[in-house]
């Protein structure tokens, strides 16, 4: 599945990395993808006409995985981040550090997650990814085969350097 639109109305406060803007819009994917070359010309005035370079691959009903195109180029995701999210200052600057490296020469790049556990379930013929993942969870996050979450020894933490803040 394609041509999702890169931008959606933001009805709620957003916690997602990226998001947070001011401007009553969010990022459909997050605010990382790059948009339809085609649709550059809605960005300033009309950005929820704009298709973002995002895609879902679904069998039979089931996503399986899901990806994007990134944004290779500084200029567009500062301003993106900057003019069209609106995100605060120090919003923007927390991704300075991929700014300054889109600016050294980042080249084109894209990527797909697929869901091994998804796609196992399918095969199987569940509608459920607990009836085939390895090590399931409790509805409260507890793998019960590992007992995580635990506390962890401090002479643990202090071989790995590590020390628990309050």
């Amino acid at each position: 599945m394609t041509d999702f639109p890169l931008f959606s109305p933001d009805l709620h406060e957003a916690a997602d990395p990226g998001q947070g803007g001011v401007a009553g819009i969010r990022s459909t994917h997050h605010p990382f993808t790059a948009p339809q070359v085609e649709d550059l010309k809605y960005l300033a005035n009309e950005p929820l006409k704009v298709k973002g370079q995002h895609y879902d691959l679904v069998v039979n009903g089931v996503e399986l995985g899901g990806g994007s195109v990134r944004i290779h180029d500084a200029d567009l995701q500062h301003h993106i981040l900057k003019e069209i999210l609106k995100l605060p200052d120090r919003r923007v600057k927390e991704f300075d550090h991929l700014l300054e490296a889109l600016a050294s020469g980042c080249p084109p790049h894209a990527g797909i997650a697929l869901g091994l556990d998804r796609m196992i379930a399918l095969l199987a013929g569940t509608n459920s990814i607990r009836d085939v993942i390895a090590f399931p969870k409790t509805a409260s996050g507890a793998d019960v085969l590992v007992a995580s979450p635990s506390t962890v020894d401090e002479r643990v933490l202090k071989e790995y350097h590590l020390s628990v803040i309050d």
